[in-house]
């Protein structure tokens, strides 16, 4: 039987990817957690894609893409050159190719002016806590860039589209129709 903890972590500590300690509650291991909390997220989303092959796919590969950014995340600067492009380290063509996504859905939905109201369907509703998620983990980013320990600021500008592609492909999941928040008057 493979046991699946170590109780190297029962100090409030974890291990970085090639090397290093760092406590939990840390910057960084709040980055990449965030980043896997959406990739979960994501996974509910493709659950309930499956009549939309097209969609599916893209979710899938968004997923993958999220475990290259997470093991970005999870290394120390110190060890960043260790890293391989598309692998452990997000590419400017990973984040090109999510606008291409983001550009592709928008050009099939008219937004509307006002608020959306999240939950017009079931797929809908899970892609936008997907990309609240998402924005959380870009937050993280942030607060890892802020905190002067984010050496490459490809990963963040990659986050950041993450969200906006769910935020398109949510809309598009609205379709025909979006519930719009209309206020009081």
């Amino acid at each position: 039987m493979v046991k699946i903890y170590t109780r190297g972590g029962d100090d409030g500590t974890t291990g970085l990817w090639y090397g290093g300690r760092v406590e939990k509650s840390g910057a960084r291991p709040e980055a990449y957690g965030s980043v896997d909390e959406a990739g979960a997220a994501l996974g509910l989303c493709r659950a309930a894609a499956k009549e939309d092959p097209e969609l599916h796919d893209d979710l899938l590969r968004l997923q993958g893409e999220l475990f290259v950014a997470g093991a970005q995340l999870a290394t120390a600067p110190e060890a960043a050159e260790r890293l391989d492009e598309g692998v452990s380290r997000v590419t400017e063509a990973m984040v090109e190719r999510l606008e291409e996504d983001i550009d592709r859905y928008m050009d099939r939905v008219d937004l509307p002016p006002k608020f959306v109201i999240p939950g017009g369907t079931d797929l809908s509703a899970r892609l936008d806590l997907a990309r609240t998620a998402m924005r959380r983990a870009e937050r993280r980013v942030v607060a890892l860039k802020l905190a002067g320990e984010l050496e490459d600021e490809t990963v963040l500008r990659f986050v950041n589209r993450a969200s906006d592609f769910l935020f398109a492909a949510a809309r598009y999941a609205d379709e025909p129709e979006p519930e719009l928040f209309e206020g009081r008057g």
